[in-house]
């Protein structure tokens, strides 16, 4: 995919965008020196060991070992593929996508998409037009909902018959195999096409940015099951990963201060016609770590809403366990039980927006749920009770990260159970020593040279001509080196986050990631860069390369003519010096 983006675009890019700025809108940053610095979003830790490079227009973390770039600082923490990093920062940028020859943007040529989106106004249109669109607006409003909020989530309608969406997408140029891999369409026992939501109120389901990537249906007919059904697994669509919702809560609420996880379609919307605009849904599966994760990345205070019998409870033990690996220091989880027979939808419409969030202010504190669970498995009033409750709180604990909060369960623990200590296993340690901060490659002389280019990559444009003729002799790294300083000699404006990224992907590109990491062992306003890149390029034996192989050069080719236009110019460049 990322071969299909222009190299120059992508050069023009990363020298546009700030990653100073663009990590510090997701993680405050402080400035330390010459660099910035967080604590790591991509590891618990107390004392911040991420590091943002203004200079390299790079990241490291020194705990965990993550780095990169703009482009992968948002492949990671966003969850983003290649392309999807590269339209945001390219947004962020106010640049345009470069197009393809068939006017798609050279990221997203994926079909999928344009059907799903044609799909979208296909439901969208037979809940206002279809003859038999009554029933849907009745259930509609029998539910409470109005037309203006109806058309803020794009719900629409799937009429009967088999073959409604199929044809009019086909008659717009689709193929079967393209309505296939977009989940819009499904094939028979005898492999005929067949539309997948039939006689079904439509919701459409969005990503982050708010592109239709599938869809939810609720039957009218209540005999038809399963009564919600929803848009296969595709290459867009990861029912695991998504949630319902979280795109218009995002795009309602400036201030998003916290999220209301529910269980259905039609509770998320039932809240927002109630003015709770801050609920998401799960898509028919229990919490996943990548929901929770997805969640915290929008807001520090979550509360899970469920059904207060025992599936209700048996779903919120299951986000219970998904949330404890993401509890650092400063957000929080909340449990709302409902009164059996009740959900979200019922429970708002009967007793107003008021009463509801006045049961949000009332909440369950996961640590109190926690706990109240394990005693309800251990009688803490005897000597065995209180160390089964012990042996249930430890694997649990663990999942902690390393912060306050871990520390204040282990005490509530030791309080619960009355021990002395929790026997816990520490959390996994960081690396602090400055010493173990340039990483483990060992630092030889062409190792420095290439950490000094991507410090300073200016210093390529002190390299002679000569220097260059042999860089596909000898060791990979001096190739590499050579290669490196050719490209930027070729592109003097290059960043080292632009470099960078033209080796992404590739066993050298993760061996100069982590030589970029690497540090100045002084001030850089007292470092010789210069000097000590030309000493460097002196030991490798740069200088003396074009002497010693240059009768064997002129007996391989048979004659100085045979020699290329680069070649002869390092050997009059070699005469002058002798002369000299």
């Amino acid at each position: 995919m990322a071969g299909r983006i222009p190299q120059e675009f992508l050069d023009q890019l990363l020298g546009r965008v700030d990653l100073v700025e663009i990590v510090n809108a997701r993680v405050p940053l402080r400035r330390a020196g010459r660099e910035f610095v967080a604590c790591c979003p991509f590891h618990a830790e107390k004392t911040p060991s991420f590091s943002v490079s203004p200079r390299k227009q790079f990241y490291h973390c020194f705990g965990c070992g993550v780095h990169g770039n703009a482009i992968g600082f948002l492949m990671a923490y966003e969850r983003l593929e290649f392309p999807d990093a590269v339209e945001e920062l390219a947004r962020l940028a106010g640049l345009d996508l470069p197009q393809t020859p068939a006017g798609q943007s050279a990221a997203f040529s994926k079909p999928s998409l344009e059907w799903i989106a044609r799909a979208d106004h296909f439901f969208r249109q037979q809940l206002r037009e279809h003859p038999l669109r009554q029933r849907a607006v009745d259930y509609l409003r029998q539910r409470g909902l109005t037309g203006q909020i109806a058309n803020a989530f794009g719900i629409g309608y799937a009429p009967p018959g088999w073959e409604n969406l199929g044809k009019a997408l086909c008659e717009a140029g689709a193929t079967a195999e393209d309505l296939v891999a977009a989940g819009l369409i499904g094939r028979d026992e005898q492999g005929r096409p067949r539309d997948r939501f039939r006689d079904r109120i439509i919701f459409p389901i969005r990503d982050r940015r708010g592109r239709v990537i599938a869809f939810g249906g609720r039957a009218l007919d209540g005999d038809t099951a399963p009564k919600y059904l929803n848009s296969p697994e595709t290459p867009l669509f990861h029912k695991g990963s998504e949630l319902y919702g979280l795109y218009e809560a995002r795009t309602h609420n400036q201030q998003l201060r916290r999220l209301l996880v529910v269980e259905g379609y039609m509770d998320v919307v039932a809240l927002a016609q109630h003015d709770i605009s801050y609920a998401v849904a799960t898509l028919g599966t229990a919490t996943t770590t990548e929901h929770v994760e997805r969640l915290f990345r929008a807001v520090n205070d979550l509360i899970f809403c469920f059904d207060g019998d025992r599936a209700g409870r048996a779903a919120a033990w299951r986000a219970l366990d998904a949330t404890l690996p993401f509890l650092r220091d400063g957000r929080q989880v909340g449990f709302l039980f409902l009164p059996e027979g009740e959900d979200p939808d019922t429970l708002v419409r009967g007793e107003g927006r008021t009463a509801f969030e006045q049961r949000l202010e009332q909440v369950t504190p996961l640590a109190e749920y926690l706990f109240a669970e394990l005693r309800a498995q251990a009688d803490p009033n005897t000597l065995a009770g209180r160390a089964r409750l012990a042996e249930l709180a430890r694997p649990l604990l663990e999942k902690l990260p390393d912060g306050h909060f871990r520390d204040l369960m282990e005490e509530r623990l030791r309080h619960e159970a009355q021990l002395l200590s929790t026997r816990l296993r520490p959390p996994p340690s960081t690396a602090t020593n400055p010493a173990d901060r340039n990483l483990r490659l060992t630092r030889t002389p062409l190792r420095k040279a290439i950490a000094l280019l991507l410090y300073k990559p200016e210093l390529a444009q002190e390299v002679s001509e000569s220097q260059l003729v042999f860089r596909e002799e000898g060791k990979l790294g001096v190739k590499l080196l050579a290669d490196m300083i050719a490209i930027l000699r070729t592109n003097p404006n290059l960043t080292t986050a632009a470099l960078l990224e033209r080796y992404r992907g590739t066993p050298e590109g993760a061996i100069l990631e982590q030589l970029a990491a690497w540090q100045l062992e002084v001030p850089e306003q007292n470092y010789q860069f210069e000097r000590e890149f030309d000493d460097i390029l002196g030991s490798l034996g740069y200088r003396d390369n074009l002497r010693e192989h240059l009768p064997e050069m002129l007996l391989q080719r048979g004659s100085p003519r045979a020699l290329s236009a680069e070649e002869r110019e390092a050997v009059w460049n070699l005469g002058k010096a002798k002369k000299v």
